[in-house]
């Protein structure tokens, strides 16, 4: 059956529509049993002996797919995972309609008559859960603005904050790995939403009352930013 399905995925991505496609994978919209799906396939690298190709990309579907389930399970918002092809690397996920990027939420906030507390609240709240994230041991590796969708409840109006793009995710309990996505997260935060220093010490704030090993990672995070300095200075 498996064989089957392998077979099967190339013929069904023919008809996909091709969303995007980067240096590491294709990224697909299409139906799959019924449902709107997100479609992510990692092609062959040929600068890469095949071999080590297909350990590298196997590892890295496998701790996607580990991670979104990690955080999932920990009642953090990811895609659901409907479905995995191991033979052509293809993740099936659910397709997040109705979302807005906390990117493009931010700018037109700012541009608007937003509240800097509403703002404030939204900072907070990614914080909390960047920090069950990584109480979860689960590092993003990409963690940007565009990587968080705000999706609103129908039904209460409430917005729900979802994670996405787990493409560089891996599972780690260090606190130098944390303290580096959260690095990540930072210099994305400051060079995207210019003059929103005071936004991200919310976020960290929030993120260190809530995660229960805080201290170390913003211990980290702390040597981090000044070795970040430091080359800046060499520069």
């Amino acid at each position: 059956m498996a064989q089957e399905n392998s077979m099967a995925v190339p013929e069904f991505l023919s008809k996909a529509e091709l969303l995007k496609q980067g240096a590491e994978a294709r990224v697909y919209r299409a139906e799959f049993l019924g449902r709107p799906t997100i479609v992510k396939e990692r092609f062959p690298k040929r600068y890469r002996h095949p071999v080590l190709d297909e350990k590298l990309t196997h590892r890295r579907t496998v701790q996607e797919v580990r991670s979104i389930m990690r955080c999932r399970r920990a009642g953090i918002s990811a895609p659901v995972v409907y479905f995995v092809d191991y033979t052509t690397h293809c993740i099936f996920l659910e397709e997040i309609r109705g979302s807005l990027t906390v990117r493009d939420h931010i700018a037109s906030a700012q541009q608007s008559s937003c509240t800097e507390p509403e703002l404030e609240q939204l900072a907070e709240r990614v914080g909390r859960i960047l920090g069950k994230m990584h109480d979860e041991d689960v590092i993003h590796g990409d963690l940007t603005t565009s990587n968080m969708l705000l999706r609103r409840d129908p039904e209460d109006g409430e917005s729900d904050l979802v994670l996405i793009d787990f493409g560089l995710s891996y599972i780690s309990a260090l606190p130098e790995d944390k303290g580096v996505d959260l690095y990540v997260l930072e210099k994305a935060f400051l060079s995207t939403h210019p003059n929103t220093e005071s936004l991200f010490e919310k976020l960290l704030k929030s993120y260190a009352s809530s995660s229960k090993k805080s201290a170390a990672v913003i211990k980290k995070l702390d040597e981090v930013r000044l070795r970040g300095r430091k080359r800046s200075m060499v520069g």
